[in-house]
């Protein structure tokens, strides 16, 4: 018991401290941008984008310098199946989502496209140095596209939105101090998190994909739950989509290309003959749901919808503990 003991007790604090981490390391990074006259769309798009995605890159990272690929891409993959299926499907049950934006209709296919690429850079059973850098690539070129587009399209309310969400403004010693204290914790803490995970892995004979894709996976995408409920809440419901469908490209594009560019490995046949399947198909049902039925062009991912991603979750998580007992 005491063996188990302390790698618990370094997920639960690498996890709290990963969370609030983040947040300052927004804020300091944000601010800081600002400083510097960096255009506000700019920051919303990029730094915050980049920060609520920072848990799942940080400890990718860490993870694939240890060697521990299939954390990596458990952690990459178990977020975006976690992010539509948990935490979205635990929103729109407690606060049906109207959808209406543009926007949303032009990223959702584009998530679906990034994750076919994707699965072909994967179909190999091996994520080289070259499918990161590729990977990485698309990311930029995606943020790029997004800040081009959100400057040229007046009419959507989505970068608003965004907009509105950016953290409060600080002197720039103060965001120097957060950034810098930011960055120094997110290391920190996904090297006690990591470690931690890995004990666990090890102490009940479980790959460490299994646990990048459970205990990690939930762990790193409180962040999306936090903001996706915010923005529910306060009735942005394209903001509530948009965090998660943007934080899923985040991690097909960012957190799998780390792996890739620090450790390139191969990795478990599970990942794509059950975890990538999960996850598009999470995701095309979320499109489905998404799409206007209705007379009034506005698609509502109601309770019923959002039981269903539920039920579609948890019979993963299920499949998910069948075969870590079998192995």
């Amino acid at each position: 018991m005491i063996t188990l003991l302390y790698p618990t007790l370094a997920i639960l604090i690498g996890f709290a401290l990963l969370i609030w981490s983040a947040d300052k390391f927004v804020l300091g990074a944000s601010n800081t941008a600002r400083s510097f006259s960096i255009s506000p769309l700019i920051v919303g798009v990029v730094i915050v984008g980049l920060g609520t995605s920072a848990p799942e890159m940080l400890v990718s990272s860490m993870a694939a310098l240890d060697g521990n690929t299939g954390l990596s891409i458990g952690n990459a993959i178990g977020s975006n199946i976690t992010n539509v299926g948990l935490m979205l499907g635990l929103t729109a049950l407690f606060y049906p989502l109207h959808i209406h934006s543009k926007l949303l209709k032009r990223e959702m296919p584009a998530l679906l496209a990034i994750m076919g690429i994707s699965y072909f850079l994967l179909w190999d059973q091996y994520l080289s140095f070259l499918d990161g850098l590729l990977l990485l690539v698309m990311m930029f070129a995606m943020l790029g596209f997004t800040i081009w587009e959100a400057k040229s399209n007046g009419e959507d309310t989505l970068p608003q939105e965004i907009l509105d969400e950016l953290p409060e403004e600080i002197g720039k010693g103060a965001a120097l101090k957060w950034l810098i204290i930011g960055i120094l914790i997110l290391i920190a803490s996904s090297r006690v998190l990591v470690w931690g995970a890995v004990e666990v892995a090890e102490y009940f004979k479980v790959s460490d994909l299994i646990i990048g894709l459970t205990v990690v996976a939930i762990g790193t995408s409180l962040p999306e739950l936090a903001t996706t409920i915010a923005a529910a809440r306060k009735k942005e419901f394209d903001l509530a989509v948009g965090n998660i469908i943007g934080s899923n490209m985040f991690n097909i594009l960012g957190v799998m290309a780390l792996p890739g560019l620090i450790h390139a490995s191969s990795f478990d046949i599970a990942v794509l003959t059950r975890d990538y399947p999960v996850m598009i198909a999470l995701t095309l049902a979320l499109v489905i749901f998404s799409i206007a039925w209705r007379k009034s062009k506005i698609a509502i991912l109601g309770r019923i919808e959002a039981a269903l991603l539920l039920i579609g979750y948890l019979a993963y998580m299920v499949w998910l503990y069948k075969d870590a007992v079998s192995i």
